[in-house]
């Protein structure tokens, strides 16, 4: 883009209106309207919008500086068109640089937020007084552009040079660092030394750009483990007192299976640049309704927004299209919108540790006809699929605070950066392009129940998932809490079924020994294991699995360690 054009736009913001009271019309606890009046005190509908910038993007040779630079100045006159607020973390080189000095210094005052966004690039590595080891000014290779890459003790001088640098730029600290991924001890550190208050990470995805984030808490927010910063902490005492929040708004329903067979994902998310996702008009719109109308338990939480490094003649048309949605559902009361350090706040006021939350999505965009509900506690998470009339748990995986990463005290030497979780059903790796994994609903006889259109409702931290079956005709209830998931039927499908496991044969799964009451597992070097406190773990006749009902119920309990 010319020096003329962006002259242009900062001419342009120059001459918009002070946003005024609008910048300050951002209640932290309930979904209001613009007259002020509460829509929904107990579970706001949070959306953040994060933009983080980069000075430079070396694997394109028409993105340059100017580009990049551009593109910010035309994504915060697009959000002060729409009267909206924000985030943007800075990459330490645009951080350094006068000209986003000068365009981001007086946002504060306007309601936007300034924060950190930690990729390690060239200038602070050697402003830290360390050789640089990558392959161009900014490497997104794992174990150059991550602070995984560093000792624990070079990532402290990093985080040290950034924040000398960013206070003395904004008179300040930052109290929002956002990257796709931030190792436990530099999560810590920026706490316990510059009072950092909130993190944002990537969202759960297996290769994409080579980072594999699997098995987390998906959506919303949570209290890492001072042991893993992708682990959610189950004490209070255990965990890093930052929260970190989900970024990318990912399909719930699509982007699991988006790559079945492969060794990565691709990717269906509200970034505006894909399509399915956030460049399309009608993704989002369901998107949206889905996030404002389902049932979230504590609260919802999304993340809109883009990179620099996607420039604004590709995200243009896709991110103003989502701007003036936002506003609208702001507008009409339907979303509480804030920066990300205001919700970390929030979520610091109101919770002590991780609390249990929901993603519910009973309308499919797609002509599949399919449906979903993902449970979150500081324990586990879940995954129920419906595939047109058939439902499977697609996804469980626990959480254990005593489970370090890899990258807790040893640098990572490869360019892919892996963070776990402990898996009891995982649907996307354990499957193939002619297997799909998951625990499937069953008949005593070995066909699948069939049933119709689920009713989710949360009461006093549990949710309730009520599905009529019509295959033997009845009721199945499931219900979750934050640390057990309970089964049980009703009718004449009450004495005729099981829980089965299926999945590829060549998948590794990590059951080390089924026992009727306790599953004894391994993945990597943590052992662990799923207690049955009602019904009973067996093998099938032709099937890894089985959790078979006692008097109709079955009870696991995810909490034990």
């Amino acid at each position: 883009m010319s020096t003329s054009r962006i002259v242009l736009s900062l001419a342009a913001l120059a001459l918009l209106p002070c946003p005024g009271l609008w910048a300050q019309e951002r209640p932290p606890a309930s979904r209001s309207s613009e007259d002020g009046s509460d829509v929904d005190a107990t579970s706001p509908r949070i959306v953040n919008i994060i933009n983080f910038v980069r000075r430079c993007e070396p694997r394109i040779e028409w993105i340059t500086e100017d580009v990049l630079y551009s593109t910010v100045v035309e994504q915060i006159a697009c959000m002060k068109r729409h009267r909206l607020t924000g985030t943007f973390l800075l990459q330490y080189d645009a951080l350094m640089d006068a000209r986003y000095q000068k365009l981001l210094e007086d946002l504060a005052a306007e309601g936007f937020e300034i924060g950190a966004w930690w990729e390690i690039p060239q200038p602070l590595v050697e402003d830290s007084g360390f050789k640089w080891r990558g392959r161009y000014p900014w490497d997104w290779h794992a174990d150059i552009g991550f602070s995984t890459g560093y000792s624990p003790k070079e990532r402290e001088k990093l985080a040290d040079t950034y924040m000398a640098a960013f206070k003395k730029v904004f008179g300040h600290y930052p109290k929002s660092v956002g990257s796709w991924f931030i190792d436990a001890h530099t999560l810590k550190y920026m706490h316990d030394r510059y009072g950092i208050t909130s993190s944002c990470n990537c969202k759960d995805q297996i290769g994409t750009d080579g980072y594999t984030l699997w098995g987390g808490y998906w959506n919303q927010g949570y209290y890492p483990s001072k042991k893993n910063a992708y682990m959610p902490a189950q004490n209070a005492a255990n965990q890093i007192p930052v929260p970190v929040f989900r970024m990318l708004g990912s399909d719930p329903i699509h982007q699991y299976d988006n790559g079945l067979g492969e060794n990565h994902q691709r990717v269906i998310s509200l970034e505006p640049i894909y399509d399915p996702g956030g460049a399309n008009a009608a993704w989002c719109k369901w998107y949206f309704d889905a996030f404002v109308d389902g049932e979230p338990m504590d609260f919802a939480y999304t993340q809109a927004g883009q990179e620099n490094s996607f420039t604004w003649k590709r995200m243009g048309r896709g991110f103003a299209m989502q701007m003036e949605l936002i506003a609208r559902f702001r507008r009409e009361g339907k979303i509480t919108l804030q920066t990300l350090g205001e919700t970390g706040r929030w979520f610091k006021d109101r919770y002590q540790v991780t609390p249990a939350t929901s993603v519910t999505v009973l309308n499919d965009h797609s002509k599949k006809k399919q449906k979903t509900v993902w449970f979150n506690s500081r324990y586990y998470r879940a995954n129920l699929l419906w595939d047109e009339d058939t439902l499977r748990f697609r996804d469980i995986h626990l959480f254990d605070e005593r489970v370090a990463s890899d990258y807790l005290t040893e640098r990572g030497t490869s360019n892919r950066c892996l963070f776990h979780t402990l898996p009891m059903v995982d649907g996307f790796r354990w499957s193939s392009s002619r297997t799909v994994a998951g625990l499937r609903l069953r008949s005593l006889e070995g066909s699948a129940i069939v049933g119709g259109t689920p009713t989710v409702k949360s009461a006093e931290g549990r949710l309730t998932v009520r599905w009529p079956t019509r295959s033997p005709a009845g009721e199945l209830i499931i219900t979750f809490d934050e640390s057990t998931l309970s089964l049980s039927a009703v009718g004449e499908v009450k004495d005729r079924w099981l829980l089965e496991l299926t999945h590829d044969k060549k998948a590794k799964l990590p059951f080390e020994e089924i026992g009727r009451q306790l599953l004894s597992c391994r993945f990597g070097n943590a052992p662990y294991f799923i207690s049955a406190t009602h019904g009973v773990f067996a093998k099938g006749p032709a099937s890894t699995l089985r959790v078979l009902p006692i008097d109709q119920r079955v009870v696991l309990d995810f909490s034990r360690r």
